[in-house]
């Protein structure tokens, strides 16, 4: 079976990796190198993946087929809205950095469907389930939010600290996924809860991003980071943000400022 992947960048690169071990056909799409080759990646393809940046998703989706099976692996999408056309999709997410399942160290990931787990089963892979697609897909958007908010504050890995956000950020996340019509518990998967302790300290770009700016408050990001975009449609009104959530409320606010 042919799989076409949407985006060449290290996260697509470590799934077609996988696939590829697996014995699947593998087919990349990347925007930044080519911009005819769309039509002949995805043609004769039975199934694609979107890995690109969250910021590009938009541009991409129109031309995408509808009627093909679509495994949502991109972080940073905020709600699963822009996908209501598909006739089958489905979302994976969770704490795997790309280098850690290039070295095939064990990793823990949530998965919408049970097709995904067909597709990348090894042994060095744990998945959860949920059908909570529109949870899956806000954990990984506002993971990296509170990830800015813990570099900015200066928090460090196993302090007291960061462990007490560690609690606030996560009932705040229960509550913005409850407030969209998701499901609060999601947050419990390895999408949420540990995907939130991976990306609040170094090497996360989100974390390092927050603590630059901590640093200097001038400092503008060279690399794409995922929290900055889902900040702005957070700005844009894309989700409800309720009142108690007082540190995503001062982070949306405080980053009109700097981005």
């Amino acid at each position: 079976m042919k799989i076409a992947i949407m985006g060449a960048g290290a996260f697509g690169t470590a799934l077609g990796g996988i696939l590829a071990e697996n014995g699947y056909d593998i087919d990349y799409y990347d925007s930044k190198l080519e911009k005819e080759r769309l039509s002949d990646v995805i043609d004769d393809s039975k199934m694609i993946i979107l890995a690109i940046p969250s910021a590009s998703v938009p541009y991409l989706l129109p031309y995408l087929p509808k009627n093909k099976p679509l495994v949502i692996a991109t972080k940073g999408i905020l709600s699963d809205e822009s996908f209501k056309d598909f006739q089958d999709y489905m979302v994976i997410s969770g704490p795997g950095f790309a280098d850690d399942i290039k070295s095939h160290k064990k990793t823990y990931l949530t998965i919408t469907d049970k097709r995904i787990e067909e597709l990348f089963g090894r042994d060095y892979l744990v998945f959860d389930y949920t059908k909570d697609d529109k949870g899956v897909l806000m954990c990984g958007a506002l993971k990296n939010v509170y990830a800015i908010y813990a570099g900015l504050k200066g928090l460090k890995r196993e302090s007291e600290a960061l462990k007490d956000y560690m609690k606030s950020a996560s009932e705040e996340m229960r509550m913005v996924l409850a407030a969209n019509g998701a499901k609060a518990e999601t947050v419990d998967c390895y999408c949420g809860i540990p995907d939130l302790v991976l990306t609040c300290g170094y090497p996360s770009r989100n974390y390092e991003f927050g603590d630059l700016l901590r640093q200097n408050p001038n400092y503008k990001a060279e690399k794409t980071v995922e929290g900055i975009s889902a900040l702005r449609r957070i700005r844009r009104g894309e989700i409800i943000v309720p009142k108690e959530a007082v540190l995503l409320k001062e982070l949306v606010e405080a980053s009109s400022q700097w981005n």
